[in-house]
């Protein structure tokens, strides 16, 4: 065989392993790779529109109780639910222990009482020696240095007393109001830290709910505003509320924010802790309507400009879709965006050009939320 037909058979075989992925015929494409995406909730803004938002009911006035010093409960005289008056007794520590303080601080004091008594009779005498000139002055120095000295000690040990009297007296866990159990934290012979909570006593007359905010939105949020609190389980019936507070600054690492409003009248069936609605209007002078996004999130090609809403389908997944949008003003809080939004939309902040519609991602953190 010649070396032009042995050289063309070489290139032939060449051609035939690159074309089937390495010679070895395997497949090297393996499953399709999932990318995670970034995304943050949109509402629209401008015009009026009536927003809700979900909360808890809960009592104008919560106490966590507990213990100023540690110890263990010997008693818990309360119940869940369970009304209590000013005064009533919550819990009880054992208190051998701090008997046994209160003991050694009187016996202490009386040993103080003693040597001063000893110092002032000395005092005296040297006082007395000093004026007949039988005392050198340094003697009568010293025995008054001495006497203000067990004075002094009488002192402190009257307040280590009164220490241990009060730390006797906390073992003693009372009602700061009137008010009703709701929530009880601890057993009988647990021990407890200070501060550690052992009861949750509601009080006063109010009935608050408490919602968070995005930050699209608080700034519109005003104290006084009137809003509309409906119950899960008072559906048909919706209650007048007033706004009382509204957040300054975002809880924890979210960007949501606390607005806190007070029901004007309470039904009797309402309780702290049911879940709740709040209604709160949203007015502005612009009545055009327009969602604000990162301009990071807006794409462009020769279709138009878009972007990626997320549908969720499997935990910690979801499906992309494309968008048609119509782009307004860039602002300091991103681009505006008039149609193809809607409320509560999840819009991909993150890794859009790598996307096509209807591809598969892993949904990372919110925008504003660590991974």
């Amino acid at each position: 065989m010649s070396i032009s037909r042995l050289l063309a058979l070489f290139v032939l075989s060449v051609a035939i392993c690159v074309g089937s992925s390495g010679c070895g015929g395997e497949d090297e494409s393996g499953p399709p790779l999932i990318r995670p995406v970034r995304y943050e909730q949109v509402f629209a803004t401008g015009g009026t529109r009536v927003r809700e938002f979900s909360g808890a009911s809960r009592a104008g006035v919560e106490s966590r109780l507990s213990f100023k010093v540690a110890g263990t409960i010997r008693e818990l005289s309360v119940r869940v639910g369970e009304e209590v008056k000013a005064g009533s007794l919550i819990a009880r520590l054992d208190s051998e222990d701090y008997q046994l303080q209160v003991q050694s601080a009187d016996a202490s004091l009386s040993q103080a009482k003693a040597q001063a008594r000893k110092a002032a009779a000395n005092h005296d005498r040297v006082r007395a020696g000093y004026e007949n000139r039988s005392s050198s002055l340094n003697d009568f120095d010293a025995a008054r240095a001495a006497n203000e000295s067990a004075r002094a000690a009488v002192l402190a040990a009257q307040k280590n007393l009164e220490l241990a009297q009060r730390r006797m007296e906390y073992t003693r866990l009372t009602a700061p109001v009137a008010g009703a159990i709701a929530a009880v934290e601890c057993e009988v012979n647990e021990n407890v830290k200070v501060g550690q909570v052992v009861a949750l006593l509601t009080s006063g007359s109010d009935l608050e709910v408490e919602v968070a905010v995005p930050e699209i939105l608080i700034s519109q949020v005003r104290e006084g505003q009137q809003a509309t609190v409906t119950f899960d389980a008072l559906a048909d019936r919706p209650c007048r509320s007033i706004v009382t507070e509204v957040g300054v600054a975002s809880t924890g690492m979210v960007t949501t924010f606390p607005v806190i409003v007070v029901l004007e009248e309470i039904p009797a069936e309402v309780r702290p802790g049911m879940a709740a609605q709040v209604a709160l209007t949203f007015e502005s002078r612009d009545q055009r309507e327009r969602y604000v996004v990162p301009s990071v999130a807006v794409g462009e090609d020769g279709k138009g400009r878009f972007v990626y809403v997320v549908a969720a389908s499997d935990p910690g997944f979801g499906l992309v879709r494309r968008r048609p949008v119509t782009v307004g003003e860039l602002t300091a809080d991103g681009i505006e965006l008039f149609e193809g939004l809607a409320d509560g939309d999840l819009v991909v902040t993150a890794g859009v050009s790598k996307l096509v519609d209807g591809m598969t991602v892993r949904l990372a953190a919110p925008e504003g939320n660590p991974l």
